[in-house]
């Protein structure tokens, strides 16, 4: 049988069978016509070289051994949900971008199979029990978009793009086909020290230096999360809290409510996703609303500014290692440092609006 029969094509499909051989060209095109927003592609010889953490590597050998390229593709979580008051509006559309993207995804693995290809979808809101003590999975989807040339990572540590920030969500799509990977992003996409407005609005106090503190962000992101489902069973076990009232808790509520609509279980807190300042949504939808960080205090500035010294220090060669900006860790914030790229994005975006609003020459 030839490859490009080599599986059935189900039916009620009426896209074009793929053409052979397959590129880089037609994927990223294919994928954004399912619906991804952004599409890259990376090496999987390159991805098992460089884990996020070789203590723990997250890396496709350890998933699918013959892989050879990983296709990454990533979903804007709409702008709106960032202007409302509660955390709730977010989380459930969090829900519902996972489910696009998963079925995009999907697709993608479908059609490389039909021609031959074996393909998967990676799980991209997993965790691996032995990884760093639960608090990694597999694959960081986020270290996958910087290798596929998506963005860089942040001060808090999520991927920024260009186009929307840190307000997406990835997921990796593991391939034996041999496809030409896209170039890192070597600028920092993120602003830095000099902006920690991420810093100055973190209720759990979790941002680092380039790095987050997962225990600590937890309290917030998963307030019904596995640690919530931990106390709630201890107490039955010990005989520490009557079963009656235990299951009629705003825990076990919230828990449950959790499994059905994803609010509130896994980790999504969006303060940090809504006042930062890269992307065109945030200068479209966001930059207004998000002005005035309440949460932000003299402590918090304070320590953003003790972030911008020891960067000074260290990019001179003084000074203790910062770990989040080592040799190994560098690569995936930007190697060249920040360039200007959000200001530079800011005033294309204030230059399309005003032409945008101005009358059209011999128009009515």
């Amino acid at each position: 049988m030839p490859a490009t029969d080599a599986v059935p094509r189900p039916r009620g499909r009426t896209h074009p069978r793929p053409p052979t051989p397959l590129d880089a060209a037609y994927v990223t095109r294919r994928a954004k016509e399912l619906g991804a927003d952004l599409v890259g592609i990376a090496s999987a010889d390159m991805l098992n070289a460089f884990p996020p953490d070789p203590r723990w590597p997250q890396t496709p050998e350890r998933i699918l051994p013959t892989c050879r390229s990983v296709i990454v593709i990533a979903q804007r979580i709409p702008a709106g949900a960032f202007r409302c008051k509660s955390n709730t509006p977010v989380q459930y559309i969090d829900m519902l971008v996972l489910r696009k993207m998963d079925k995009v995804a999907y697709r993608i693995a479908e059609d490389l199979e039909a021609v031959g290809h074996p393909t998967l979808v990676s799980a991209s809101q997993e965790t691996e029990w032995a990884y760093k003590r639960a608090s990694y999975g597999r694959l960081s989807t986020r270290h996958l978009g910087v290798e596929a040339g998506l963005g860089t990572l942040g001060l808090e540590v999520n991927i920024l793009t260009p186009e929307f920030g840190p307000r997406v969500y990835l997921t990796g799509i593991l391939s034996e086909l041999q496809l030409e990977a896209d170039a890192r992003v070597t600028e920092q996409v993120c602003i830095g020290e000099s902006c920690s407005r991420c810093l100055h609005s973190c209720p759990a106090d979790a941002v680092l230096h380039f790095g987050i503190d997962k225990r600590a962000c937890a309290t917030e992101a998963q307030a019904f999360g596995f640690g919530t489902m931990l106390g709630m069973f201890d107490g039955l076990i010990d005989g520490k809290a009557e079963v009656a009232a235990l299951f009629r808790s705003r825990e076990f509520f919230g828990f449950w409510q959790g499994l059905l609509r994803v609010v509130g279980s896994f980790g999504d807190c969006p303060r940090c996703l809504a006042v930062c300042p890269v992307g065109n949504d945030y200068h479209a939808h966001l930059a207004e609303v998000q002005k005035v960080i309440p949460e932000k205090t003299p402590a918090r500035v304070a320590l953003g500014k003790q972030y911008k010294a020891a960067r000074t220090t260290y990019d001179a060669g003084e000074g203790p290692e910062i770990a989040g900006l080592n040799d190994w860790n560098r690569r995936w914030v930007g190697v060249d440092g920040y360039q200007g790229i959000v200001a530079r994005q800011m005033q294309e975006f204030k230059r399309q609006q005003k032409e945008r609003s101005e009358p059209v020459r011999g128009a009515p």
